[in-house]
């Protein structure tokens, strides 16, 4: 089926009632370090049926490389979009942002498939932009947060070019999960996307992740020094990508190994819990205050808000990783401080002190966060709907952790090879997350109260 798009003529590939149109540039291919730049148009009919490039990243260290997927398709289109529609016209559309510490992640994931979401009536979009130190790094000579810059181009195209896919630009929801879910906790808070959506879905995000970008601008500047380049947009653009996402990944993980405060700056630690390098950063221009604080003061009041995590998020972390057995009891309470936070608080659980560890970092990164801003939204006027996913994967010591509920979301649990899910994951709660999801989408209410501080109303899947 042929359509016409910003750019050009497209063709995507029909199946069973779904079409799905893939690698559709949303902007230009980047230039350095600057803001993403309008598309460039191409001649004839552009097939639009492979997966296009991906976002420049290194692959997923062990062992999450076997615990995720992570497609890396190297090429310069790669700020592009995927799209699944069913046809017809002035239907809901959803936006997807990928997660994956804002330096990993892809729409060309399988479990990202959209197919589900167009089956049951919904545009379905998934977006790609910029990561690590190209799509973050705190640069004199550039704009900051080019990330979010890419993801609020991709929301501009969506409004303009969406209704051809029978999509209705009126009625947007965005959604992301981990870094993506931070992405749209920031976007609901900006100025600059006021009007792009109308409905908004964080899935084990948080509003209070963002540095100083002075802070950030430390990260910057250890990647130049192993590259031996200056801290610029200049320095950066004069070493060739294999090298500079070599220097980024060696110090996100030193920096991951021993997150100093003196060294690399306590914003970041605190705000990212010791697991991203880079994120976004409050640089007085597109992100002016912290977007827990924006939306405390209304900024999202007249946006519907779903937000929820899984119960055992920070497992994902600390158990495959082996850094859960190894914590003994004389190690807990410095490893605690070093997060920000009082040892003291280890007596108000019992476990393995890994198992204290992981849980009280679950509380911090992301469950505290998730109700913070839900009683933010609703204390500014606006309505929010809390969820607890619950499943456990039967990998051994990982409960429900980090990720979990993504198939259960986008419905993809018969194409899932992840060991995460196991052989037989229970297609009825699939059949029951992604529902919500798509009510969510369609109405506004994905099927249980509002989060008032009253009833503390949270559905648990």
């Amino acid at each position: 089926m042929e359509l016409t798009v910003e750019g050009g003529r497209i063709q995507g590939a029909t199946t069973d009632g779904v079409t799905a149109y893939l690698g559709i540039p949303y902007a230009g291919t980047p230039i350095g370090y600057d803001a993403p730049k309008p598309v460039v148009g191409w001649d004839g009919v552009r097939a639009a049926t492979t997966l296009g490039p991906t976002a420049p990243q290194p692959p997923y260290d062990p062992p999450f490389d076997g615990l995720l997927a992570n497609p890396i398709t190297a090429g310069d289109e790669f700020l592009n979009v995927n799209v699944w529609t069913p046809g017809g016209e002035g239907l809901p559309v959803m936006v997807w942002f990928h997660g994956g510490a804002f330096r990993n992640g892809s729409n060309a994931a399988p479990g990202y498939d959209g197919s589900a979401f167009a089956r049951d009536g919904v545009v379905l979009v998934g977006v790609n932009y910029r990561l690590g130190v190209q799509g973050f790094a705190v640069l004199p000579d550039a704009p900051s947060n080019r990330g979010i810059l890419d993801q609020l181009a991709a929301l501009r195209w969506v409004r303009d070019n969406i209704a051809a896919f029978g999509g209705d630009p009126g009625q947007v929801t965005i959604f992301g999960q981990s870094a993506g879910g931070m992405s749209v906790a920031t976007l609901v808070s900006i100025p600059a996307a006021k009007g792009l959506f109308h409905r908004a879905i964080v899935q084990s995000g948080s509003a209070e992740v963002t540095a100083l970008d002075s802070d950030l601008a430390l990260v910057s500047a250890e990647v130049a020094k192993r590259l031996g380049v200056e801290a610029t947009a200049a320095g950066f653009s004069s070493v060739e990508t294999a090298r500079l996402i070599d220097a980024q990944r060696r110090v996100s993980t030193e920096m991951r190994a021993a997150p100093d405060p003196a060294r690399w700056c306590v914003t970041t630690i605190k705000g990212g819990g010791g697991i991203m390098p880079v994120f976004p950063v409050i640089d007085g221009e597109l992100i002016h205050e912290q977007p827990l604080a924006a939306i405390k003061a209304g900024a999202a009041a007249d946006v519907e808000l779903m937000t929820g995590t899984t119960r055992d998020e920070f497992n994902f972390f600390s158990v495959p990783s082996g850094l859960a057995a190894g914590i003994t009891a004389e190690m807990l309470p410095p490893l605690l401080a070093r997060a920000g936070l009082d040892p003291a608080l280890a007596r108000k659980h019992t476990g393995t002190p890994g198992e204290i560890f992981t849980a009280i970092m679950t509380d911090h990164v992301f469950t505290r966060p998730t109700i913070r801003l839900a009683e933010a939204q609703q204390a500014a006027g606006g309505t929010a709907y809390v969820y607890e996913f619950t499943w456990e994967s039967p990998l051994e010591g990982l409960g429900s952790c980090h990720a979990i509920e993504l198939p259960f979301v986008f419905d993809t649990l018969a194409t899932a090879t992840s060991p995460l899910f196991g052989s037989e994951p229970p297609q009825e709660l699939a059949d029951q997350v992604h529902k919500a999801w798509v009510d969510f989408a369609k109405t506004g209410s994905p099927g249980w109260s509002p989060y008032e501080p009253t009833t503390r109303a949270v559905q648990v899947f």
